[in-house]
Formats: structure tokens, C-alpha cells, sequence
């Protein structure tokens, strides 16, 4: 009996220890820096930037608020510092400029941090809206003269929604090409606001979406 209590108890330890979680996911501290606007980069805004740690090692940089998907899974804008310096600069240090990129999925169980492919995404001009493992934002062609209304989904190799909306604009602002989209939960329904056009609404079910109808579509009809 003394020999099963001294495997058993050995064994469970061992259980216990698999089941607990393998990685320390955290955000340090924020840090407030400069986003230059525009093509000229005559304009500029302050941003928070927040360093991504797993297990005390830093992975990445971002910036705004994570989104939990699950108790497991989270989303979170990824922010880098781009080289700014000329070859010709007499100065041979890096002259570092902060911009914003994607999407990060970062897995708490396993420790992964990977970069989302966001069809049409734009940096600059889309901003992001996130309902469960559901994302919606404005795309741009990659010519810049074309918008597009996307709504992915995580894990999804097609886009739900890909449908062109309008045409874009060159703006200074970020994410002015359209509002930042808006879900509704029940049903779920998602809508666009593109700039200078007439906002446009999905009706999503699972991987696959139509397009739903105006509010005011009785009113127009008679």
C-alpha cells in the first residue's frame, strides 16, 4: 500500500504540473510616443506603446487594448520602430520613427505570438472592430484607389465579407477613409461607414455573410 501511495502521489504532482499553465503572458508599461501622420509627415499624434512579454522575454511592441477571443486566445495591434535615417546622414544611428502594423494572435497555453493575415488591411487607414473571433475594418487596394468593406474571421483561409464599398481617398488622418465598423449581437450584423457614401451592413453567419437590408428599405420602396 506504501508503495502505490508513494507512485501515486509523484504521478499526480506530475499531472498537476501539465495541466498548469506553461507561459507568463504580460504588458509592461505603457510609453507614450509620436505617430507622424500623413504622406508629408508634417503632422503628428501621441500613442501609448505597451512591450509584449512571454516568460520575461519580449516579443513584441503594441499599442491600443488586446481582445479576448477566449480564455486562451487574445488579439492586439502590433507597433514597431521603422529606420528613418538617409544613406547620405553623416550620423551613422538609426533615427527611429514608431508606426503601427497588423494584428497579433497571442496564445496564452502555448506562448505563441503570431502575426494575423488581414486581407486588404491598411496600417494606417483601417481601423479595427473585433466581436468574438470576428474582425471588421475598411480595406484598401493595394493601388490605394479602392475600398473595401472586410470582415474576417480567425482560423478562416477566405475572408467572410470582401466587397468593394467605394473609393478611397488620400487623407492625412488615420482610419479616415471610414468609421471604425459597428456589431450588432442579435442577429449578429455588422455595418460600414465609408466616407462620403452610404453605410453598408452584413448579416454574418458562420463563415459566410449577406448583405443585409436598409433600416428605411419599407420606407424607400413605397
Amino acid at each position: 500500500m506504501r508503495t502505490l501511495v508513494r507512485f501515486l502521489i509523484p504521478l499526480g504532482l506530475t499531472c498537476l504540473a501539465v495541466a498548469a499553465p506553461r507561459h507568463i503572458v504580460r504588458f509592461g508599461a505603457g510609453m507614450p510616443v509620436e505617430l507622424f501622420l500623413g504622406p508629408s509627415e508634417t503632422k503628428s499624434e501621441k500613442i501609448e506603446v505597451r512591450g509584449l512579454y512571454v516568460d520575461s522575454r519580449l516579443r513584441d511592441f503594441t499599442t491600443g487594448e488586446p481582445h479576448e477571443v477566449t480564455d486562451r486566445l487574445f488579439t492586439v495591434r502590433k507597433a514597431y520602430r521603422l529606420n528613418d535615417s538617409l544613406p547620405d546622414d553623416a550620423k551613422k544611428i538609426p533615427r527611429w520613427r514608431w508606426q503601427r502594423g497588423g494584428w497579433l494572435l497571442v496564445d496564452r497555453g502555448s506562448g505563441r505570438v503570431s502575426t494575423l493575415n488581414l486581407p486588404k488591411f491598411d496600417a494606417y487607414y483601417s481601423g479595427a472592430s473585433w466581436y468574438r473571433d470576428y474582425v471588421a475594418y475598411c480595406g484598401v487596394s493595394d493601388n490605394g484607389e479602392k475600398l473595401y468593406a472586410v470582415v474576417a474571421q480567425i482560423g478562416a483561409k477566405k475572408p467572410v465579407v470582401l466587397k468593394e464599398i467605394g473609393a478611397a481617398h488620400a487623407k492625412e488622418e488615420p482610419e479616415s477613409q471610414c468609421a471604425v465598423p459597428k456589431w450588432q449581437r442579435d442577429p449578429m450584423q455588422v455595418t460600414f461607414e465609408p466616407a462620403g457614401a452610404a453605410p453598408v451592413s452584413f448579416l454574418v453567419q458562420g463563415r459566410s455573410a449577406d448583405a443585409a437590408a436598409p433600416e428605411n428599405a419599407e420606407a424607400t420602396k413605397d
